[in-house]
């Protein structure tokens, strides 16, 4: 019986099975991937760099990653779901009321990518351009949070969220912030969140009562 069951379980080192030990060998690669990308930038990073930050050789990234642009995906996918995350558990908690739904949802947004740097040159400019992949990518998650917009306005009397343009305008708009960080990023991040979020908010009524004034 015990010969069976440490068969069907794998052998342990340091209190840990086989897939457990796997699974923190990747962990360690994405954060040592995440800090390097989100410092030096991708184009200056080798998986060579990736391995010595994580304290891992070279077989392991391999063991984890196709190649280094694989550990960017990943490090990309990973940052955009704990972003989404934070953005749709603010608009929940938010109540009914749109421009206090908007503010919440935004300054969760903001924040999240503003109070580490490194993920706001990943998300906002590391990817950009690496591969069709990624492109790909990049604009389905702006698209998915021009749906999130979308999605809010849906509860205004008087906004169709299946109008087209609603839609372009939801779209137009997630760009728009994108935009917006990548200038804070690129200008020494000099304003505030509370500057970034008003101005995003302004814009997001501002577009939600001029479709409303359109129907």
């Amino acid at each position: 019986m015990t010969s069976a069951h440490n068969s069907s379980t794998g052998r342990r080192y340091s209190g840990l099975a086989a897939e457990e030990r796997t699974r923190a060998r990747r962990d360690a690669l994405l954060e040592a991937a995440l800090d390097r990308f989100g410092t030096a930038g991708f184009a200056a990073t080798s998986v060579k760099q990736i391995c010595g930050a994580a304290s891992l050789t070279e077989r392991y990234f391999y063991e984890s990653f196709r190649d280094r642009q694989a550990s960017l995906v990943q490090v990309y996918a990973m940052l955009v779901a704990e972003m989404r995350q934070a953005t749709e558990t603010a608009i929940a908690a938010a109540g009914s009321e749109t421009a206090v739904v908007v503010r919440a949802g935004l300054a969760a947004f903001i924040e999240y990518l503003t109070e580490d740097p490194r993920r706001a040159r990943i998300v906002l400019i590391e990817v950009v351009g690496v591969s069709p992949e990624l492109e790909e990518l990049r604009h389905g998650v702006l698209r998915a949070f021009g749906e999130l917009i979308g999605s809010v306005w849906s509860t205004e009397a008087g906004i169709d969220p299946d109008d087209e343009r609603t839609r372009l305008s939801a779209i137009a708009l997630s760009g728009a912030v994108n935009n917006l960080l990548v200038d804070w990023m690129m200008t020494g991040q000099r304003q505030s969140v509370e500057v970034l979020v008003e101005v995003c908010t302004t814009l997001f009524l501002a577009a939600a009562g001029a479709l409303r004034r359109a129907e």
